[in-house]
């Protein structure tokens, strides 16, 4: 069905045309002078001790409320750094006899949402706020669509929008009506940034990896598929960059890195997106036991730049990311949450131990499926504390090396936090026979139904043969990071446009135009 313009719209397009016919453009293309922000002023102004440099700022924002009193009206204006009040008053706005400025387009035509620049001096109110006297005001832009009504009452947020379905879906709205919701993707930039600055202090290199793979590797997930018309063959959205990562340790580099967007073909919940962001290091020479000393530095890092103390209200928990973080093997968890020692079973014992359990699986899963449900089920939300989850089974982990001790299981950790993985590491397999054998052990698993098993990717086996040296790498997952430093409880809420279905918009000017015509 064709939506049609509400009551308030419609009188938002009247005024529009009203502004029009007084020669003003709703929609100017100036370089308008801003000079100040609203924090700046609010934040440098000392009253009679500097109003000096106050005398002529110019400021440009959006109107959210307005206070009419006769002859003058205080506003509040909100600009990309925050709010401040403005006091206009006609005889100081208008020239001469011409009133139309203030009785017309500021009393009639402008509306909540519209963008305005406005001229004058800094002043306190006599209730001690700092505010804006006008003489001079500009239609920047006219608001055709009303913001939702946010409830205020002595400078506080009773009533916030918090509907989700248009919080994310008009997040350019949300951004408006909830501006502290812009504070967590602030700190999304902080914290990519310490990460950044991290690397390259170390001596990491940042590079550029294809997004479009015809093989998709790197990690156990369902691919999106898509079609390359040119070449006529099908492309897979990259579901990691590890594969490629490697093949520059091959040629030569010692560290590099990449803040991979990543896409996966799979479900949807608070903690999962299909399009996502991980950041993948790989560094020559080091191992899984050099990794996990070196996240840690960096998680303190991270959680320092963003918060500015390693501790992190996430809900009703305060986490420390201050290291060293506790380490427990992934079969030690798993018998300390279920009392049963799973680590030398067979498929169908461990089968038979997750229906014990009550927990579903397919056919198709083979032993380091089951043991990896086992772990989800059981084990993941008891580990709330930083916690490394360390020598996972070998079915688990076809592109790590086997464990220089211990039979059975790699070198592989994975980060545990808030009851969620947050970083996959290990020692990365280089023995090409050995990863070729993987391989086509994955293989056996997609001909049994397995959509999330790997590929066979000969082109990285061959770089492998070339010789790759003894390497570390790891996966940190970017959002669910955030989340965690911005105290956010869906993944949605760190994304600026997370992924919704498709919302079913058609043209309102088409519905006038059947109506009419």
């Amino acid at each position: 069905m064709i939506q049609q313009l509400s009551e308030q719209e419609q009188i938002r397009r009247d005024k529009l045309a009203e502004l029009q016919k007084l020669g003003i453009d709703p929609f100017p293309a100036p370089l308008y002078p801003v000079n100040m922000t609203a924090v700046q002023i609010k934040e440098t102004y000392k009253g009679e001790e500097n109003k000096a440099e106050f005398t002529d700022v110019c400021i440009a924002g959006r109107l959210m409320s307005i206070r009419d009193m006769g002859k003058a009206a205080f506003a509040v204006l909100q600009d990309g750094t925050g709010r401040i009040q403005v006091y206009v008053k006609r005889d100081e706005i208008c020239k001469g006899d011409d009133k139309t400025m203030y009785d017309q387009v500021w009393k009639k035509l402008l509306d909540m949402g519209d963008i305005i620049g406005v001229k004058g001096y800094v002043f306190t109110t006599k209730t001690g706020e700092t505010s804006i006297h006008v003489s001079e005001f500009t239609l920047l832009t006219k608001s055709l669509k009303p913001l939702p009504v946010v409830k205020e009452a002595e400078g506080q947020t009773y009533d916030a929008v918090t509907d989700p379905e248009f919080r994310y879906r008009q997040r350019y709205a949300d951004l408006v009506v909830n501006p502290q919701v812009k504070e967590v993707f602030i700190k999304r930039t902080k914290l990519i940034n310490a990460i950044r600055e991290f690397l390259n202090e170390h001596g990491a290199l940042e590079v550029d990896t294809p997004v479009l793979q015809s093989i998709p590797g790197g990690a156990a997930a369902k691919p999106f598929i898509t079609h390359h018309n040119a070449l006529d063959v099908p492309f897979y959205m990259r579901i990691a960059n590890e594969l490629f990562l490697k093949r520059l340790i091959v040629g030569g580099f010692d560290w590099v890195y990449e803040f991979s967007r990543n896409f996966r073909n799979e479900g949807m919940d608070r903690t999962h997106n299909p399009e996502f962001t991980v950041l993948e290091f790989y560094t020559a020479y080091k191992d899984y036991e050099w990794m996990m000393k070196i996240t840690e530095q960096l998680m303190e890092r991270v959680a320092i730049a963003t918060n500015g103390t390693t501790k992190v209200t996430v809900g009703q928990q305060e986490i420390d990311f201050k290291a060293p973080y506790k380490r427990i093997s992934i079969h030690d968890a798993i018998q300390l949450a279920i009392g049963t020692d799973v680590r030398d079973m067979d498929e169908d014992q461990l089968r038979e131990v997750c229906r014990q359990q009550h927990i579903h699986v397919e056919p198709s899963m083979g032993k380091g499926k089951l043991i990896d449900e086992l772990f989800s089920e059981k084990c993941e939300a008891g580990f709330v504390q930083p916690t490394f989850i360390i020598d996972y089974p070998v079915e688990m982990s076809p592109l790590t090396k086997k464990h220089r001790s211990k039979p059975g299981v790699v070198e592989r950790f994975e980060l545990m936090v808030n009851g969620k993985e947050i970083a996959n590491a290990y020692s990365e397999l280089n023995d090409p026979i050995e990863q070729r054998e993987r391989f086509e052990d994955q293989a056996k698993l997609m001909e049994r139904g397995d959509d999330e098993a790997m590929f066979i990717d000969y082109d990285f086996l061959r770089a492998l043969e070339y010789g790759m040296p003894p390497t570390s790498g790891i996966g940190i997952g970017i959002d669910r990071l955030c989340m965690l430093m911005t105290n956010q409880p869906s993944i949605q809420d760190v994304l600026l446009f997370p992924q919704m279905r498709p919302e079913k918009l058609e043209d309102p000017e088409v519905k006038k135009e059947e109506t009419t015509g």
